[in-house]
């Protein structure tokens, strides 16, 4: 079985070598490029990665790119920050390939306090207790590192581009009956500064994305 695994990349050249050489053993990395300043293209080309230029910016925008770039037919989704370790891959895959799950996702456990901000925690917890009561699914995380079945996923149609895909695509999931399951992996401090919870910019406007997200579904 060889799985596709998406990582949106903006600006990564420091994670990627780390990232790229603990993938596993049949599982293809597709670097998606969203707009690098840096060497992070050629960083991952000359590691061996598959590299997807995607120009519309946005979370979303790079890893809906991934997916259409995909040719597995099971994929995995994760950051390309060094935050997560691609060892972990088989937990979140392995329900999906058995056939016991159809949308799998990483519970984030930290190994250091560095890792998950108090703030970025704390919204998080809000964030999973929503879509325990919205979904049904025994989840406690909104995690980055997950896995499905290309096709499937990409007939759910989702529509965000920016912060609120990772959302939209669990809640999609439940609304079309989809078996959705959780398993823990390690969350280490990322290389670098996080787009999302190392601004107070970006915590504002991924909470933004998600609140419409969920206003849409609604």
């Amino acid at each position: 079985m060889v799985i596709d695994v998406i990582l949106p990349c903006l600006n990564e050249e420091a994670a990627l070598p780390w990232v790229l050489e603990r993938m596993p053993p049949g599982y293809h990395p597709i670097v998606v490029d969203n707009g690098s300043t840096d060497d992070s293209v050629k960083v991952a080309t000359g590691l061996g990665a598959r590299v997807v230029v995607e120009p519309r910016r946005g979370f979303g925008a790079a890893c809906h790119a991934g997916l259409l770039a995909a040719t597995c037919d099971i994929v995995a989704f994760m950051d390309a920050d060094a935050s997560l370790d691609p060892r972990h891959l088989p937990r979140v895959t392995g329900p999906v390939v058995a056939g016991d799950t159809d949308l799998m996702l990483g519970r984030r456990i930290p190994r250091s306090a560095r890792a998950w901000p108090p703030h970025a925690r704390a919204g998080n917890v809000l964030l999973a207790a929503m879509l325990r009561r919205r979904t049904g699914a025994a989840l406690y995380d909104l995690g980055p590192m997950r896995a499905a079945r290309r096709a499937e996923l990409i007939d759910l149609g989702l529509r965000d581009r920016r912060f609120g895909y990772p959302l939209e695509m669990v809640l999609r999931a439940a609304a079309a009956g989809w078996r959705i399951g959780e398993t823990k992996v390690d969350y280490l401090p990322r290389a670098g500064r996080s787009k999302v919870t190392g601004t107070v910019r970006g915590t504002l406007r991924a909470i933004g994305d998600m609140r419409r997200v969920i206003r849409e579904s609604s």
